[in-house]
């Protein structure tokens, strides 16, 4: 055992060596419209999850400090944590179920008005209250 600095060297966990289903446990992805690219995450508040976390892979405790202090879409914690998408849906998936995560889906697109509908309303509002 060689003694001197590079002892003291912490010890990298992760490696560009070390399989992607040995990062997810082996588990499979969640369903695609679960942990869309613009699903938001943050960390949840709750009174267990100190005791929750120290069990967490490296990876995982990555993804829960991005996550500690506000909402992070799941595109941005893939692209902070340098980990592929699909990895880091599963991980979420995984922190969610543990609740140490809260995950909000992504607000749906407004759809396109009538712009028929909305100048009878607003004609009917110039007749009414007179402008």
């Amino acid at each position: 055992m060689p003694d001197g600095p590079e002892q003291d060297e912490e010890l990298e966990l992760t490696s560009p060596l070390v399989p992607l289903f040995v990062i997810t446990n082996g588990r499979a992805l969640p369903p695609d419209h679960e942990y869309e690219h613009t699903t938001l995450v943050t960390a949840a508040v709750a009174q267990d999850a100190p005791v929750s976390a120290r069990t967490l892979s490296p990876e995982a405790g990555q993804v829960m400090d991005l996550v500690a202090n506000g909402f992070l879409s799941v595109a941005e914690v893939a692209g902070h944590t340098h980990l592929p998408l699909g990895v880091v849906r599963i991980l979420l998936a995984q922190l969610e179920e543990d609740s140490l995560i809260l995950a909000r889906t992504p607000i749906p697109r407004a759809e396109r008005v009538d712009r028929e509908l909305v100048s009878a309303v607003l004609e009917g509002l110039k007749n009414r209250f007179g402008a």
